[in-house]
């Protein structure tokens, strides 16, 4: 799937009008995106009245020091998981204070990735409040692919919750 930055911008857009008439407010905790969700967002006019904090943190360090994710969890089930996206996304909410948060944490490649995990595994999740809910997607294509198709991704899922919906279909 390819996405366009004109894609990525409309989708933010989209968020940021949801998010306007409710009057709430989302943060981001990203990994292997590098920030692109949070520049996505940014790139809308008026984005600080309903973006809070973008946590980048590549480093399973930076996820520690930035978010408390559990130093345990990276021996056990690695840094791209359901565990580490979980504490990711609750980490951004106890630090931002924001309503939204969404998580991503993958193997953008071109290397880098495993037979467990090949390039193109990404776990996301997303935040309302306490609750959490997450999904691993396989994406194709080069690095920007995955990243862009990671950041659309992120940004429909945060639509859909933002809008009362499940933040992932099916």
């Amino acid at each position: 799937m390819s996405v366009a930055e004109e894609d990525l911008t409309s989708l933010a857009a989209r968020l940021g009008e949801e998010l306007r008439k409710q009057g709430e407010q989302v943060s981001t905790a990203e990994s292997c995106t590098g920030g692109g969700i949070a520049e996505a967002i940014t790139r809308i006019p008026g984005s600080s009245a309903w973006f809070e904090a973008g946590f980048v943190t590549y480093s399973n360090e930076q996820k520690t020091a930035q978010l408390d994710v559990p130093t345990e969890l990276f021996p056990q089930v690695g840094a791209v998981s359901r565990e580490v996206v979980e504490a990711m996304v609750r980490g951004a909410r106890r630090r931002s204070g924001a309503r939204f948060t969404v998580a991503v944490s993958g193997v953008a490649g071109p290397d880098g990735g495993s037979p467990e995990k090949p390039v193109g595994t990404v776990w996301l999740a997303w935040g309302d409040g306490d609750e959490v809910v997450t999904i691993r997607r396989q994406f194709s294509g080069d690095r920007l692919a995955i990243r862009r198709q990671t950041v659309a991704d992120a940004l429909s899922g945060l639509i859909r919750l933002a809008a009362g919906e499940k933040a992932i279909e099916g």
